[in-house]
């Protein structure tokens, strides 16, 4: 109890040193800073990842089946699955990669064929239309939706015909060439994510004469009832069927793997480099100790011929370095929380302020910054601020406790 007291009451105390005292408060506000900025920069990427996946998945199925072997009856495993506790609906699907063509050029996409119905209640596209209707992809002989950039990128309107290219050949007397198609654009979608420009969709029956599949399809699109459940869902179901099935499972998070694993590398990226901002402010910890023991060494001296151990006088600077440290941290982890949940409001002020928009929705995917605090971020961020206050404390502490109180009073 006792280096508690003096520990903490050696950081209240005026120092005749004015240096020390310099760097014992830019070891604090280090600190501080370090831990507010880690906040904000986890919860704003946390709020990146949220939006990402809110976006993409109003658009991609929660899970997919496809199956290899052209025995597998799709009607009956259709049945099977809707059976499935957590599945609210299986639909069929056509997917294939295609080259779409127009006047300005060409562009690699992923091609969905889906029945109208199945389309509405697997997705949220009907509500992300910007033109056209979806209903008319039934109507339609041989009609296409696709996205905003696409059509941006191609200079492509409703009613236009863009030509898609199958990596499939066709054999003629006059040689093989790959199977190609026109298809009308009836409409435009935006969902405000990369599959914006990588997308089309049409009709399950014109993509089945496409591809010369006659009734057979690529698989079945699932939609579960919790999204975040999907990937525990499918893989509940896959273990019930034997491996040798030639059934394939895959939920959002597979198809869409890469994507989050970016999101994800890139957050441990940024983490790491703002965890060495603090692991920097705690070695001024202990210069500001090494500073405070030379400083201090009387008192360590009379301290010692008092009755404290080297244990104790140890646990003085301990406490004092390690309070400075977690003070810093607990206090930026405060205000870095207080940040991040108003930065959208934060931002808006900004852009009022000075006149400009900070996100333009012509440019970015985005037009505010999305933030998302999360408590294990801020677990993470406490836990590791502390333990480097804490370990940068050791060596001076160690220093101090080595003083013999006789050599220092020699010449006092």
């Amino acid at each position: 109890m006792l280096p508690i007291i003096i520990g903490l009451r050696y950081i209240r105390s005026k120092r005749r040193n004015r240096f020390i005292s310099f760097v014992s408060s830019f070891s604090f506000l280090g600190m501080l800073l370090g831990s507010l900025a880690l906040v904000t920069v986890l919860s704003v990427m946390n709020g990146f990842d949220r939006e990402i996946k809110e976006r993409l998945l109003q658009v991609i199925p929660h899970g997919t089946v496809t199956f290899d072997s052209p025995d597998i009856s799709w009607s009956d495993l259709q049945a099977e699955l809707q059976h499935q506790p957590g599945v609210i609906h299986a639909a069929p699907f056509i997917g294939a990669n295609a080259m779409v063509s127009y006047e300005r050029g060409l562009y690699g996409v992923q091609m969905r064929g889906l029945a109208t119905a199945d389309l509405k209640q697997l997705t949220n596209i009907e509500d992300r239309m910007i033109a056209g209707q979806l209903d008319r992809l039934k109507q339609q002989p041989y009609g296409v939706i696709i996205g905003r950039l696409l059509a941006r990128y191609l200079g492509i309107n409703i009613g236009d015909k863009l030509t898609v290219t199958l990596p499939q050949l066709t054999i003629t007397p006059l040689g093989a060439f790959p199977r190609v198609k026109r298809f009308t654009v009836v409409g435009v979608f935006e969902v405000g994510a990369k599959i914006d420009q990588n997308l089309i969709i049409t009709n399950l029956a014109d993509a089945q004469k496409l591809m010369r599949l006659s009734q057979r399809v690529s698989g079945l699109e699932l939609l579960t009832e919790d999204i975040y459940q999907a990937p525990a869902v499918i893989q509940r179901i896959a273990a019930s069927y034997p491996a040798d099935a030639g059934i394939v499972f895959q939920d959002w998070s597979q198809s869409q793997g890469s994507l989050f694993s970016a999101v994800k590398m890139e957050k441990t990226v940024v983490s790491v480099l703002l965890l060495v901002v603090i692991a920097i402010a705690a070695f001024n910890i202990i210069s500001s100790l090494v500073l405070m023991v030379a400083d201090k060494r009387s008192d360590i001296a009379v301290l010692r011929t008092l009755g404290l151990t080297r244990a104790q006088v140890m646990g003085v600077f301990v406490v004092q370095g390690g309070a400075l440290g977690i003070f810093g941290v607990l206090f930026g982890t405060a205000l870095g929380s207080l940040i991040a949940s108003h930065i959208d409001s934060i931002v808006q002020a900004i852009e009022t302020l000075f006149g400009f928009q900070i996100f333009d929705p012509n440019v970015y995917f985005i037009s505010r910054l999305p933030s998302e605090l999360k408590i294990d971020d801020l677990i993470l961020v406490v836990s590791c601020g502390c333990l480097l206050s804490l370990l940068a404390t050791l060596y001076p502490a160690y220093q101090a406790a080595k003083i013999e109180p006789a050599e220092a009073l020699r010449y006092e």
